[in-house]
């Protein structure tokens, strides 16, 4: 692993196949290069804007299976380590028609991030997103679509984990994933033995469910989260969940509660929050409700 220096909204949606996102995608889709924030250009420049604001600063780091686009600030080392890591960004554009560029064109994951006052914040990219496809030979339309959650990215994403980690050593790690994000957060979790802490927001933590919830297709090269509650059911966590959430409805975070035990793991249900929208502004709030463990008897 190694960091190879700094620095390229259709739809955040988590199912296997193309999302519901915009009932006039034809016309949207001719004048796509059009339209304002739709480039890569636009896309890395509203996320450097909201880095900057935070001070967190742009690396690309090698996991030596892709290379991930990372904004960072660690200003005391003593201290744990806060992991936010970003949803699946601009996966589709149609149905039937992947992105070429899954780079995120709101990155809620950076704003959740950028956010938050914690001396050591990280926020992670997912693979291809953000970093230009000339560093990233391996990324192709598999890796943002059907093999979003497979080995090799939960692999790239845990191992950039450990960098960072390794500049906070002995320091606990707190993992915050938001939508696919959150997904990756526990299954990166699964894996460590220094996460004391998961942190979902709008958290896609059974795929299977969601994708026969909107009647697309299975992700058989994909891993699903809720396959992997019983390996993080010591793990304190909080999921927040929008109340007015079609995408990945408050029912998905329960059968996770359900299938973790329920004694580190609860639910926040957020009033008037959606899929994309109610988050950001409530994030220093909600990062009040710090996740526990119940005593055991």
């Amino acid at each position: 692993m190694s960091v190879v220096g700094g620095r390229g909204r259709w739809c955040d949606r988590p199912w296997g196949r193309a999302p519901y996102c915009v009932a006039t995608i034809v016309i949207a889709l001719s004048v796509l290069g059009a339209l304002p924030g739709c480039t890569a250009l636009d896309r890395d420049a509203h996320a450097d804007a909201l880095a900057g604001g935070a001070r967190l600063q742009r690396q690309l780091v090698d996991s030596g299976r892709f290379v991930l686009t990372a904004f960072v600030r660690i200003s005391a080392p003593r201290e744990p380590l806060r992991v936010y890591i970003e949803g699946d960004g601009l996966a589709w554009l149609s149905r039937t028609e992947p992105s070429l560029d899954p780079t995120p064109r709101e990155a809620i994951g950076l704003a959740l991030a950028a956010r938050d006052s914690a001396p050591n914040v990280v926020y992670l990219a997912r693979p291809c997103q953000f970093t230009p496809m000339a560093r990233n030979p391996r990324c192709g339309i598999p890796y943002w679509t059907g093999k979003r959650f497979g080995a090799e990215v939960i692999e790239s994403m845990n191992d950039a984990v450990s960098h960072f980690a390794a500049l906070t050593p002995g320091q606990p790690v707190e993992l915050i994933g938001y939508s696919g994000g959150g997904a990756v957060a526990v299954l990166i979790a699964a894996r460590r033995a220094d996460v004391a802490s998961i942190r979902t927001v709008a958290g896609n933590l059974d795929d299977d469910f969601v994708n026969r919830l909107h009647h697309v297709s299975p992700m058989p090269e994909s891993k699903d989260a809720i396959d992997f509650a019983s390996r993080v059911a010591d793990i304190a966590q909080v999921h927040f969940s929008g109340a007015k959430d079609h995408v990945v409805p408050p029912s998905v975070a329960q059968r996770f509660l359900e299938a973790t035990g329920a004694r580190c793991a609860r639910i926040s249900i957020v009033a008037e929050a959606s899929h994309e929208s109610g988050w950001i502004r409530r994030w220093p709030a909600l990062l009040k409700i710090v996740p526990t463990c119940r005593a055991t008897k």
